[in-house]
């Protein structure tokens, strides 16, 4: 089993930037993709971006690139999501997920789930 546990959520102003913290747990996560989703309220939750734990190669979603960089730091067992330029359209609750096939399947799919943080972008 792995346990994801998210930090650094808060409410922000567009323009500004914030910085999202999953502290993970368990044993052989070390294999696994990670990965942040996000759902906004009435949406479907939608992949935002993903990191090979292993090879660290890096996945995005289109809306988010060029603002949003996942990384992963192997010492402290954590992924970060580092948000630039936020939007309104940012607005969620930012989940941290866990593949143990490291994005193997050929989509973003995860087994493993945080219990979420929100993200406010509001004027």
């Amino acid at each position: 089993q792995v346990r994801l546990v998210e930090s650094g959520g808060g409410s922000v102003q567009p323009g500004d930037s914030l910085r999202l913290l999953c502290e993970v747990s368990g044993r052989s996560f070390s294999a696994y993709g990670m990965g942040w989703l996000r759902q906004a309220p009435g949406k479907d939750r939608e992949f935002v971006a993903g990191i090979s734990w292993t090879s660290g190669r890096t996945y995005y979603a289109d809306s988010v690139k060029d603002r949003f960089t996942i990384s992963r730091d192997n010492s402290k067992r954590t992924v970060y999501l580092q948000m630039s330029s936020l939007k309104p359209g940012d607005t969620a609750v930012y989940y941290c997920a866990a593949d143990p096939l490291n994005f193997r399947r050929g989509d973003y799919e995860f087994d493993f789930w945080g219990q979420g943080t929100q993200v406010t972008v509001s004027s």
